[in-house]
């Protein structure tokens, strides 16, 4: 595992910390007659091989670096301005893959299923539950009250409630399993005044209430969730 973490390190400061905007933006402009796309390989070859630190890893290093290169030029020849968000999830998630597969052939690893024990299935689901599942089960709970103009007009980012809810949802269901309840109310709190104006400048109550009642069912579902969960798992325990 340790040898994973140094991997990840290794991409992190590689990737993000100690590459240049400039080298970034002359790769996309310039793609594989950029310089900058080269020394990019080569730096991750020297730091994974500097972290992890034995010299019979020199070959994988080499075989990290390329292989991240290589993914890098197929993301700069195919994305495109309206694909970019896409193409930079896949781009680390492959560049993930790899690290993780680096590490299986060095260290002789093999996953093995047991160790996901009924504790880890049931917050994996409490989590996946709390995501889309439950912003349909809102929307389709509150469809009856919807407000002509529930909608919040050019100024709002697309799908910016729903991943709020989600988002909100998430962290009420890790303070609940950790202990902090009270980190709801603020969290409750902080919510309502970020959407006290918008509101106030709604000057409509049907829209008031609506939102009113999306933001309690998705607290109540969070909550009633993670109590589920938490009481489930001290049984296991």
């Amino acid at each position: 595992m340790i040898i994973f973490i140094k991997l990840l390190l290794a991409h992190l400061l590689g990737d993000f910390l100690l590459q240049p905007t400039s080298w970034v933006v002359d790769k996309e402009s310039r793609k594989h007659r950029s310089i900058y796309l080269y020394l990019h390989t080569l730096l991750h070859i020297i730091l994974a091989f500097v972290l992890v630190g034995k010299s019979d890893f020199l070959r994988f290093a080499i075989f990290l670096g390329l292989t991240h290169g290589f993914i890098d030029f197929l993301k700069l020849y195919f994305q495109k301005a309206k694909t970019k968000r896409r193409w930079f999830i896949a781009d680390q998630i492959l560049h993930f893959v790899v690290l993780a597969g680096i590490t299986a052939f060095y260290t002789n690893w093999e996953f093995d299923f047991s160790v996901m024990k009924n504790e880890y299935w049931l917050l994996i689901t409490g989590v996946f539950l709390l995501t889309k599942p439950t912003s349909i089960i809102i929307k389709n709970l509150i469809s009856v009250w919807t407000p002509e103009n529930k909608t919040g007009g050019e100024n709002s980012l697309q799908n910016a409630g729903n991943y709020i809810g989600v988002l909100e949802r998430l962290f009420v269901f890790c303070f609940i399993l950790t202990g902090h309840f009270e980190a709801i109310g603020f969290l409750l709190g902080a919510k309502s005044i970020f959407r006290f104006g918008d509101l106030m400048e709604a000057k409509e109550r049907k829209l008031t209430e609506y939102v009113l009642i999306g933001t309690l069912l998705s607290f109540g579902i969070a909550m009633l969730t993670g109590l589920i969960v938490n009481y489930l798992l001290s049984q296991m325990l």
